[in-house]
């Protein structure tokens, strides 16, 4: 049985894999990563699915890193940091992976790993309201283990400046990203799933699952190299004096030294 997530699987296939913390607004903890990196494989694996749609309780989709497991890489030592992000970009490698097209239903806020979440699904539907952020920058952080998956999806030119500014964005600009597919009112949105679910329930499944490899295979690959060599940025960044004064001025729930007032 999982913790931290839910999945269930109906008579025509589509399977509900939910991030289930809605009271720490399904925020990716050390168990988490490790439960959805399962899910996948077995997803993946199992003839019976023919969908995947990844969804999520309570008023968020993915705020980002759990505060427990960050504060936890704060301490520990560049070996442990090293091997807590590889466990992470193994997760989002195993979920972009997964052989059935993958469809996020996204409400409320999707920030730092759940942009990542997002960028590994085939098909985003998003609520008018929600909100996104690649928010590392505020910390003294960057957004390294998503950055390959968000770059394949929004390419280089849109992500320099998202990653950089850590400014919150809304709906309509997440879809003239290219981050999400389409948008759909609050009280429509599973209306808008379900719509988006019918035409895969119609394709051959095996057949899905290899046109799926086939547009990746196209990409920009995501190689072990490219993978490594996000963590090691990470790593060297977490190192870092600005990252020691993000972290800790952020659970101490003060400014830190580098933020300026805004303009008035």
């Amino acid at each position: 049985m999982f913790e931290t997530i839910r999945y269930t699987i109906d008579a025509k296939g589509v399977a509900r894999l939910t991030l289930a913390q809605p009271q720490k607004h399904n925020a990716l903890s050390a168990v988490m990563i490790s439960e959805l990196t399962e899910a996948a494989v077995r997803l993946s694996a199992d003839a019976a699915v023919r969908v995947v749609v990844l969804d999520a309780e309570g008023r968020s989709f993915c705020a980002g890193g759990d505060l427990g497991w960050m504060r936890e890489q704060f301490e520990a030592d560049r070996s442990t940091r090293i091997a807590e992000a590889t466990r992470l970009a193994l997760m989002f490698k195993a979920l972009n992976e997964i052989a059935k097209p993958v469809i996020a239903r996204v409400h409320g806020n999707a920030f730092g790993g759940g942009v990542g979440l997002m960028s590994v699904c085939d098909a985003v539907i998003a609520s008018a309201d929600a909100r996104f952020g690649l928010t590392e920058t505020r910390l003294g952080l960057i957004p390294a283990t998503i950055s390959p998956y968000v770059v394949a999806r929004i390419g280089e030119g849109r992500a320099r400046p998202l990653f950089m500014s850590a400014r919150l964005f809304g709906a309509e600009e997440a879809r003239e990203a290219g981050l999400v597919t389409s948008i759909a009112a609050p009280d429509a949105l599973d209306a808008a799933i379900e719509a988006e679910i019918e035409p895969y329930l119609q394709t051959a499944p095996a057949a899905t699952g290899r046109a799926k490899r086939l547009a990746r295979s196209l990409g920009q690959p995501i190689t072990e190299a490219t993978i490594a060599a996000t963590i090691e940025q990470l790593a060297d960044c977490w190192e870092s004096a600005e990252a020691r004064e993000g972290v800790a001025a952020f659970f101490e729930r003060r400014d830190p030294s580098w933020r300026q007032p805004p303009l008035p």
